[in-house]
């Protein structure tokens, strides 16, 4: 079975806007990006697409690549106290002279759509999230639309990331999944990947997960964008090589990538909300 992120997204996107307009309000979006890397340009520009479409405000600013962390840091608390804006993403990843730990605890958690800061990530390993990382989050939604089984099934992540991986785990464990992080350093690497119910595999590495390291029948989830050899987009997995031996698999392209920004379309709708309803997300 082949798990279509573009098509769950496409869905989830539609109900969205229906939402939004029953709603009344209008939720707004600002995207903050350093420097020009056309990928990260790309990226964003996309959001910026999916707001118009689902029927959200959005606002951009775009900084050059040798700005210095202050610079950032005053964008970023000029955002915070507009209170016309309900969320706010900085797109990653920033210059090498620009602090990223700092820039993303400068963003307030009412308004951290992307799901990062430290208050956002603390409440999602509580167990009670308002905001979990949006990539993370898509692939929950994917499970759940497809009646992939969580409870009790044996997952494993690969890769440890504060953007992927770990929320990843968290969220699996939070569905009652009994989760496996693994790494560079894990031994057997590939025996334990083929112990998997669920495999998720986010390495950034072309073509990395080959049939041999999935058990048959298994769910892939494949969160890598990659290039291989021939300069052809891929993700983490071989995908046809390993389709024959899994259950149900993620294509790249059209797997994770649309329900991340989907994701995000649906975060910034609920910022808007808890900013209308109460103005203090941490009654919630």
């Amino acid at each position: 079975m082949i798990l279509d992120g573009k098509a769950v997204s496409e869905k989830r996107l539609e109900l969205l806007k229906e939402r939004i307009e029953e709603s009344g309000l209008y939720p707004r979006l600002a995207t903050v990006i350093v420097g020009e890397d056309p990928a990260s340009q790309m990226y964003v520009r996309m959001k910026h697409r999916a707001c118009e479409r689902v029927g959200i405000g959005s606002v951009g600013i775009e900084l050059p690549a040798d700005a210095s962390t202050e610079r950032v840091l005053e964008a970023v608390n000029r955002l915070n106290n507009d209170p016309d804006i309900n969320g706010i993403l900085v797109q990653l990843p920033l210059p090498s002279g620009v602090d990223t730990t700092r820039v993303i605890e400068a963003v307030a958690p009412e308004k951290d759509v992307d799901g990062f800061h430290p208050c956002s990530l603390g409440r999602l390993l509580a167990g009670n999230p308002v905001f979990a990382p949006c990539t993370p989050q898509g692939i929950m939604t994917i499970l759940e639309e497809y009646k992939i089984p969580i409870a009790g099934e044996r997952v494993v992540v690969v890769g440890r990331s504060i953007d992927v991986g770990r929320p990843m785990a968290i969220l699996l464990l939070n569905a009652d999944a009994t989760v496996t992080i693994c790494h560079s350093k894990t031994k057997n690497l590939a025996d334990e990947m083929k112990n998997a119910d669920i495999l998720v595999s986010a390495v950034g590495r072309a073509k990395f997960v080959g049939p041999d390291m999935v058990k048959k029948g298994a769910t892939v989830i494949d969160v890598g964008i990659n290039y291989d050899e021939q300069g052809k987009l891929c993700g983490d997995v071989d995908f046809e090589a390993v389709r024959e031996q899994a259950g149900a698999i993620t294509p790249v392209p059209g797997g994770v990538g649309p329900m991340t920004i989907a994701t995000l379309m649906e975060n910034t709708f609920r910022a808007a909300k808890l900013m209308t309803c109460c103005n203090d997300t941490a009654r919630l």
